[in-house]
């Protein structure tokens, strides 16, 4: 299969270009780091199509960035960009793709209380923020509430503008779907991490922040209590699941969504603690700052992909960590623009 890979430079999309390339299949890169290729200028598009059987749309502006100050550009890289792109899978009659979508559509994660059962929170008070309390609260009786696994038919609920993109990719791929009979599938990333991550920007991703500070010989600096929950992937597990997914007979005509995490939940203090460990450096320190656009608690149930498609996670917590630490980082492109 030839295989149109946007963002097939970048961080995940350079481990997708691999693991197509190791099953047989011929990767095609379209990427702004490495040719100019914008996804928003549809002649490029169009001439990269040509020939193409399937499209794994990986480019993307990634992370918090710096709040609604961004929302322009997020809204012009992300949904614009795959916009064109669909548009021109239209015209040229490619009718398979394989999303990157994100977990962070979801908001918080799945809640229970002990009284009411599940329940949704809304967002967190800036009051609890700034008093330490970072647990969301049962929305009936204000007590602290149990997180749980998220599953894939969890209403959306985005609460910054990056998520607010990543839900609308998905709504025009599945607009696409429909219109072309075309299968197009979104797997949900959790948090990725692993060799070639982009180093410390306002777009990288935690794990990325953690390992630049090693290497700088500083701390790394964990927010909140350091006891949010978070579900870490591996980038290699993330490309078999982009190749199983590209690989599957996707159902015509819908947007199939999978939730692709290790299944493993861990908490952000813990990760930090074992990669600083690994790396040998200082210890990490919990400062009890926050962000207003984080979540607490967001970790998915993966076990629709692992059931229908055959993929499971290979990279234990431990080794992804020990071989994070050892891996150099990518520096940030000339644009500022971070690919996936």
């Amino acid at each position: 299969m030839r295989v149109l890979v946007t963002g097939g430079a970048g961080f995940i999309g350079s481990h997708v270009v691999k693991a197509l390339a190791e099953r047989g299949h011929e990767p095609v890169v379209f990427d702004l780091r490495a040719a100019g290729d914008d996804v928003r200028d549809r002649d490029a598009v169009g001439r990269a199509l040509s020939g193409v059987d399937a499209v794994c749309h990986q480019a993307a502006m990634v992370g918090l960035g710096n709040g609604v100050l961004d929302a322009a550009e997020y809204v012009s890289r992300n949904d614009l960009g795959t916009a064109v792109l669909l548009a021109s899978m239209a015209e040229t009659g490619v009718r398979r793709l394989v999303l990157a979508g994100s977990m962070v559509v979801y908001g918080e994660g799945r809640y229970e209380c002990r009284d009411h059962g599940v329940v949704r929170p809304g967002p967190r008070a800036v009051r609890d923020l700034d008093a330490g309390r970072f647990d969301p609260l049962c929305p009936r009786c204000g007590r602290v509430l149990c997180p749980g696994l998220v599953g894939e038919d969890a209403p959306a609920d985005p609460r910054n503008v990056y998520a607010a993109t990543k839900l609308a990719q998905e709504h025009l791929a599945a607009a696409w779907a429909r219109s072309t009979a075309g299968a197009a599938v979104s797997l949900r990333y959790h948090n990725v991490y692993g060799p070639r991550m982009p180093r410390d920007t306002p777009y990288a991703g935690v794990a990325s922040f953690f390992r630049s500070a090693l290497a700088r010989g500083e701390a790394p600096r964990v927010f909140e209590d350091g006891r949010q929950r978070r579900d870490f992937v591996h980038v290699r597990d993330v490309a078999a699941a982009n190749v199983a997914a590209l690989e599957a007979d996707a159902p015509p005509g819908v947007l199939t969504v999978y939730n692709t995490g290790s299944g493993v939940p861990h908490t952000v203090g813990a990760m930090a603690r074992e990669l600083a460990a690994a790396y040998g450096g200082p210890e990490p320190v919990v400062t009890g700052e926050y962000r207003l656009g984080d979540v607490r608690h967001i970790t998915a149930d993966s076990s629709r992909l692992r059931a229908e498609l055959g993929w499971k996670a290979e990279v234990g917590f431990e080794e992804g960590m020990r071989e994070f630490a050892r891996s150099a980082l990518r520096d940030e492109n000339p644009e500022g623009f971070t690919p996936r």
